[in-house]
């Protein structure tokens, strides 16, 4: 069943080679461009890196907000937008406004966020439940996508009890979706608990036919040559595990390359500088340095975990304002920390055993689907 990494054959999403088959896993709020950026500068420009979720109706309809989160920087190829969808025609429509205005290069769908207000209007992880449904988003994304590669990401089902990704996956070969990303959690387990890699496995087995990316519980370089070795996945989706880590992109590519000495140990110096970096993008890219910073405070603890660094310091970062209020609480602390011991583990959300929220009466049938239409749609953009 499993692949010796030496031997992984590179990543081919449509005409696109991803090699090493890494992919940056779209997350809201997180995976804008200025992040892109900066994991494309640690990767070398290898791999694939995915926009955050983009709904299709705000696509459509133009929504401002959603135009700029579609906005690539000229060195980003392939371009790769990640959509959220309810209604087909809806699906149909921003797709083909992607093709025809050669808005992106790459479309993925989003069948995997586990988000109350996803959830309860039949979206995210709780539409493969609804397999005519399914099929009938694939059908008009593929057809409507010309020459661009569709892919998906998933996650195992709603619940241990409503389990969707083996028939969802036959369900894309047929449609005609080039790779399937599968989330090893389902919509209950949120990002609690340990991520199913036998599930990956699994999939990998039913649909030959195409890439399966296992995704769930990477946070170094080792856990993905090991996710690799231990499901025959043909490449790995990268969330959480990089969140205040943009290097783990170079560390995922010397792995890959049979590199291991190269893995990054940066010191606390070399974190900071990354921190002000990132904010900086953030400001040169909303076009205001004071939002720019603003929106990055959510990245400061995730930076930070790990290095010795007092509560109140941590707070007063989390509250800067401006490039120089954040530069000068950096300079502060002891920089010449090194890497610390046990930063590699857990970051970002971890709840789960959540209750689902779905639309009333979603789980009688897993077929109709009726009463789904562009009013079962969300307007806006970024999760």
């Amino acid at each position: 069943m499993s692949t010796p990494v030496s031997l992984l054959s590179p990543l081919q999403i449509g005409p696109h080679t991803v090699r090493p088959p890494v992919v940056l896993a779209p997350m809201a709020g997180i995976t804008n461009a200025p992040f892109r950026t900066l994991c494309r500068e640690f990767s070398g420009g290898k791999g694939l890196f995915v926009s955050e979720m983009i709904t299709t109706r705000a696509l459509v309809e133009r929504n401002e907000k959603t135009m700029q989160l579609i906005h690539f920087d000229a060195s980003e190829k392939p371009r790769s937008i990640q959509l959220y969808g309810v209604d087909p025609a809806t699906v149909g429509k921003a797709v083909r406004m992607i093709a025809d205005e050669d808005l992106a290069d790459h479309i993925d769908l989003n069948f995997g966020c586990p988000v109350p207000k996803v959830t309860r209007k039949g979206g995210g992880s709780a539409l493969p439940y609804k397999r005519n449904l399914l099929r009938a988003i694939l059908r008009e994304a593929v057809g409507g996508a010309g020459d661009l590669p569709v892919t998906m990401k998933m996650r195992k089902g709603i619940d241990d009890d409503h389990i969707t990704y083996l028939d969802a996956g036959r369900i894309a070969v047929e449609e005609g979706v080039t790779a399937i990303a599968l989330h090893g959690r389902t919509a209950a387990q949120h990002y609690g608990g340990t991520a199913d890699w036998d599930a990956i496995a699994r999939l990998k087995e039913h649909v030959p036919e195409i890439p399966v990316l296992g995704n769930g519980d990477i946070w170094a370089a080792e856990d993905a040559l090991r996710m690799v070795r231990e499901t025959g996945c043909d490449g790995v989706v990268v969330g959480r595990g990089c969140l205040g880590r943009p290097w783990l992109f170079a560390d995922l590519v010397a792995a890959f390359e049979g590199r291991p000495q190269d893995i990054a140990r940066p010191s606390l110096r070399e974190v900071a500088d990354v921190m002000v970096r990132h904010a900086t993008l953030l400001g040169e890219w909303i076009g205001d340095e004071t939002r720019g910073v603003i929106d990055f405070r959510k990245h400061v603890a995730w930076y930070l975990k790990g290095f010795a660094v007092g509560s109140e310091m941590r707070k007063r970062l989390a509250i800067t304002s401006s490039l120089t209020e954040l530069r000068s609480g950096l300079d502060e602390l002891n920089l010449d920390q090194p890497w610390p011991d046990g930063a590699d583990g857990p970051r970002g959300r971890t709840s789960g055993n959540n209750r689902v929220v779905l639309p009333d009466g979603w789980l009688k049938d897993p077929y109709d689907c009726a009463g789904i239409g562009e009013d079962a749609e969300l307007d806006t953009s970024g999760g």
